[in-house]
């Protein structure tokens, strides 16, 4: 087998693109003026109190409290209590100099049955959030959907019953009316992908469903309750709105037909499956036959309907993809191959800078000039205590400034970026992980719920500061760095 070398081909997005105006770094060209700076978390990984006042349960809530479930056994109950300490979690968000923040909200904490009654408790929480958000000098970017469906819906059948893109248009209006006034930006979903295959077709996330027939009509009806909430904002709402996805360049580990066929299928179930019905108003060729006797027929309205205006695309970036043909694992039959030589974080992803510009570059060239953010980007690294108090992170400091970096390259070769969001602010409940893995910029006592910034939190204080200038500086990195 021929793996890739540090200098691979330009990676396989399902159509090549010229990559030949990327030049490196780029430290020359600074940050646009006016360029968002923010950090990101969500709702049932840091909240707490999933059940408080009147709120109801979800299906992450049912999921951690199902046995062997969580790496680690533990639950959202607490996470980092943020229900009840945003009040200094916004100090935080202040001190680091944030302009902007992107949250979630908790959909049964809203509407406890999904649908109908909403419950003002929850609802005033998160006016009570946006507005100190507000007051900091901190624009809310909010995200109605990240992954914490109400189990009410989830007993009616959740992501495979048609009728939840109604139910899902319902509940954006409703927080639309209550909250436009003061949110920048609107994203309907994080990461539909995730959802689908997480948790419809390989079980490993909430709902813990695991069929090759459910996954793709998941999906569908994720890009269909998109698409409703983004009509329904087009009628009440006055800023803007878009959807999140994560994405990853896929290289093949050889230049055998076989992985480069593999290659292809792992790109069009991960990097198009949900963004050419949005802008193409049509599924890549590759699925059909991926999913065999299990895709679906879908009615060309509903593709139709999904292809919407969004006015941004909010990307999600971590690692690559170097793939090797494994008929074992349909759909894609596709698997990652480790790379020799190269770093990889604790969740065991590679560290490949280059291919957050290859990202937003590829979406420029398929997609047209979409206005861009990188609405995650982070490392879950080991940190070490120091003595005197505060944490050590320099793999993570490093991981963000060569990303940061690639971000400027992307903004120098043209791509419309307009803002990046580090993940996370907090170090938080990592899904079925549970606290084993740590992304915050902002270490978390767990038992005490003490905050303490780490180096790296210093770090994108300074980057923020200066607008990215400080990422031109030859700083000399630590041994072992990315």
């Amino acid at each position: 087998m021929v793996t890739a070398d540090a200098s691979p081909e330009p990676p396989f997005f399902g159509g090549a693109f010229d990559m030949t105006s990327f030049s490196g770094p780029a430290d020359s060209h600074p940050f646009p003026d006016g360029f968002v700076w923010g950090a990101a978390t969500s709702a049932y990984q840091i909240e707490g109190s999933p059940l408080a006042d009147g709120a109801g349960p979800s299906t992450w809530h049912r999921f951690t409290h199902t046995p062997g479930r969580v790496l680690t056994g533990e639950t959202g109950d607490v996470a980092c209590d943020h229900y009840r300490r945003w009040r200094t979690d916004i100090a935080l968000m202040r001190e680091l100099g944030l302009g902007a923040y992107r949250l979630s909200i908790s959909w049964s904490r809203v509407l406890p049955e999904g649908t109908g009654r909403i419950n003002a408790k929850g609802l005033d929480f998160y006016k009570r959030l946006v507005d100190g958000l507000r007051e900091a000098g901190i624009a809310p970017m909010v995200t109605l959907f990240h992954w914490d469906l109400p189990a009410a819906l989830d007993d009616r059948g959740g992501w495979l019953n048609r009728d939840i893109a109604g139910w899902f248009a319902e509940y954006a209006e409703v927080l639309f009316r209550a909250l436009d006034d003061r949110v920048a930006w609107w994203a309907t979903l994080n990461e539909p992908w995730v959802v689908s295959d997480g948790g419809y077709l390989h079980g490993t996330l909430a709902p813990g469903h695991a069929s090759p027939f459910e996954a793709p009509i998941a999906a569908h009806n994720l890009l269909r309750a998109h698409a409703a909430a983004v009509q329904a904002y087009r009628t009440v709402g006055r800023r803007e709105i878009g959807l999140v996805v994560n994405l990853e360049p896929k290289f093949p580990a050889s230049q055998s037909s076989d992985d480069v066929t593999a290659t292809a299928r792992s790109d069009a179930y991960m990097n198009r499956q949900f963004l050419d019905p949005v802008f193409l108003a049509s599924y890549p060729p590759e699925l059909p036959g991926m999913f065999g006797e299990a895709w679906p027929v879908f009615p060309a309205s509903d593709l139709d309907a999904i292809r919407q205006r969004v006015d941004f695309v909010g990307v999600n970036y971590y690692s690559r993809g170097v793939m090797q043909l494994d008929p074992s694992v349909p759909p894609e039959c596709a698997v990652r191959v480790p790379q020799p030589g190269s770093v990889y974080t604790e969740m065991n992803w590679e560290v490949y800078p280059r291919g957050l510009s290859d990202t937003l570059l590829w979406i420029k060239e398929r997609y047209g000039d979409v206005p861009l953010f990188i609405t995650e980007n982070g490392a879950a690294v080991a940190d070490q205590a120091l003595p005197g108090g505060g944490f050590s992170d320099p793999l993570r400091v490093a991981y963000l400034r060569d990303h940061l970096r690639a971000a400027r390259s992307a903004i120098a070769a043209g791509v419309d970026l307009r803002g990046y969001f580090v993940w996370s602010l907090l170090d938080n409940l990592e899904w079925n992980h549970g606290t084993s893995k740590r992304f915050g910029i902002v270490h978390v006592n767990f038992t005490t719920q003490r905050r303490t910034l780490k180096d790296s939190a210093h770090f994108y204080a300074e980057v923020i500061r200066t607008n990215g200038a400080v990422l031109a500086d030859d700083v000399a990195r630590p041994e072992g760095a990315c």
